[in-house]
């Protein structure tokens, strides 16, 4: 139990971190001109989370009309996102965190 906890925990802050990693690239590269933003997708496996990124779909087109970044990377999307990604990886550390906890408890017992 506890170690498919850790093994779970591990998993979300790598999923998280990469998924960070995604949201800083795309603002980094926010005015550069036709640069198309990645996005993270979360998928559930069997041993925890995984990411997959993709290119996000937009329309130059529509973008120059609205008057937002040339790239198409709404910053306000990426902030938000941004926020989500760092309260999941919180959230596994925490996990991390009581399965550590957990097994010492149960090494202590044995010992």
């Amino acid at each position: 139990m506890a170690i498919s906890a850790l093994q779970a925990g591990l998993s979300g802050l790598q999923s998280n971190q990469q998924a960070l990693g995604v949201e800083a690239h795309n603002v980094a590269n926010m005015s550069t001109q036709n640069f198309q933003p990645q996005q993270a997708q979360f998928q559930q496996t069997p041993g925890g989370t995984s990411v997959t990124i993709s290119s996000a779909a937009r329309d130059l087109s529509a973008t120059d009309q609205t008057g937002s970044a040339p790239s198409g990377t709404d910053p306000a999307s990426s902030i938000t996102n941004s926020l989500v990604y760092k309260a999941g990886f919180d959230l596994s550390a925490k996990v991390v965190q009581a399965a550590d906890e957990r097994i010492g408890t149960l090494l202590d017992i044995k010992a």
